[in-house]
Formats: structure tokens, C-alpha cells, sequence
């Protein structure tokens, strides 16, 4: 169906999921390592949040100062 402008309607558009992704391919990763890799920095963070007193000295003096002081 036209409206009266002469451009067909929205409906008439309309094509189902299945036949759409048909089409359109969504682009994956190019490899699974990226999606786990951690940076360094990171895993320092993580290190440090688990382990109770640089938690917390963090929290008093500084990521970088706590961090050196356990684990430097």
C-alpha cells in the first residue's frame, strides 16, 4: 500500500528476523585472547583488591604506594 505521497508505507517495509539476518551478518571478534586479556595494570588492581591490607592501605596512601609496599 502507497500513501498519498507516492512512497510505499512502513509496513510494506517490513521483512521478517530470520530473512533479515539472512543479509546481515554481525561482525565477531577476530579472536577469543582479546576478550579475556586483562592489562597489567589491571591485574595489579585485582591483585591488591584481594588481599585485605593493600585493600585498604590503598584506600589510605594510595594505589601505587600500597601496591609497592606488598607486593614491590
Amino acid at each position: 500500500p502507497k500513501d498519498p505521497s507516492g512512497s510505499p508505507s512502513i509496513d510494506s517495509i517490513r521483512i521478517k528476523k530470520e530473512v533479515a539476518n539472512t543479509f546481515v551478518k554481525r561482525q565477531k571478534r577476530s579472536s577469543l585472547y582479546l576478550e579475556y586479556y586483562k592489562s597489567p595494570m589491571e591485574q595489579m588492581h585485582e591483585r591488591c583488591e584481594n588481599y585485605p591490607p593493600c585493600d585498604y592501605l590503598s584506600d589510605q596512601i594510595g594505589f601505587y604506594t600500597a601496591y609497592n609496599r606488598f607486593f614491590g
